[in-house]
């Protein structure tokens, strides 16, 4: 399967415009399998209303009211999130030769049920995996140990993005994890669909090249 999984090393680091500038880079499909929290906006409605005609955005399969972990937002609904039933959808989804860009929630240890994570998601998938990280206090064992777990695990990661405000210790992740710099995304005042299209522009050769597109 051309499954490319987004990831971060914890909640609010920035995934779904890491997701948004990745799907417009590539002019692939988007697709967040799992949404909990519908209050304030969904990040499907997020990355449609960020991107081009070119990437398709799919509905969620689970829209899940509670801004919780899955399993928990998922039992406060007396629903059980099925990850068969997610694999299933995303093999509907495949085209040849188009990406499916799959964001996750959180991290990987977030549990979609009550014994399935996301890092057995993305296995099963087997799917590449773009680690999205920003810098504040603990970033970097957040970050260390997601790169531990993905290299325990033996899943094939494309690389890091690093959002926000610049901090050195991006260089040291990348050389304390061996995983390279796909790009770094900026703090932005606002991010719309200009700033995603620039972002996508810059990234799209380093992309390419490490995904071997």
């Amino acid at each position: 399967m051309n499954n490319i999984f987004i990831t971060g090393i914890g909640t609010g680091v920035g995934k779904t415009l890491a997701s948004a500038c990745v799907a417009e880079a590539l002019g692939a499909q988007y697709w967040k399998p799992v949404q909990a929290g519908l209050e304030d906006g969904t990040d499907t409605e997020t990355v449609r209303a960020l991107t081009s005609p070119q990437v398709t955005v799919h509905d969620e399969l689970y829209r899940l009211r509670m801004p919780a972990s899955p399993h928990l937002a998922a039992r406060e609904e007396g629903i059980i999130v099925q990850e068969d039933l997610i694999l299933h959808h995303a093999r509907r989804l495949q085209q040849p030769g188009r990406p499916l860009v799959i964001e996750g929630a959180g991290g990987l240890m977030v549990p979609l049920n009550g014994n399935y994570f996301f890092l057995d998601l993305i296995r099963a998938l087997d799917a590449q995996v773009i680690v999205v990280a920003q810098n504040y206090l603990g970033s970097i064992n957040h970050s260390l140990l997601t790169a531990m777990a993905l290299r325990s695990a033996g899943v094939n990661v494309t690389g890091w993005i690093f959002s926000g405000n610049h901090h050195t210790n991006e260089d040291d992740v990348v050389a304390w994890s061996q995983y390279p710099l796909i790009t770094r995304i900026p703090q932005a005042e606002r991010a719309d669909p200009g700033f995603v299209a620039l972002q996508a522009e810059l990234m799209r050769p380093r992309l390419q090249e490490l995904l071997r597109l």
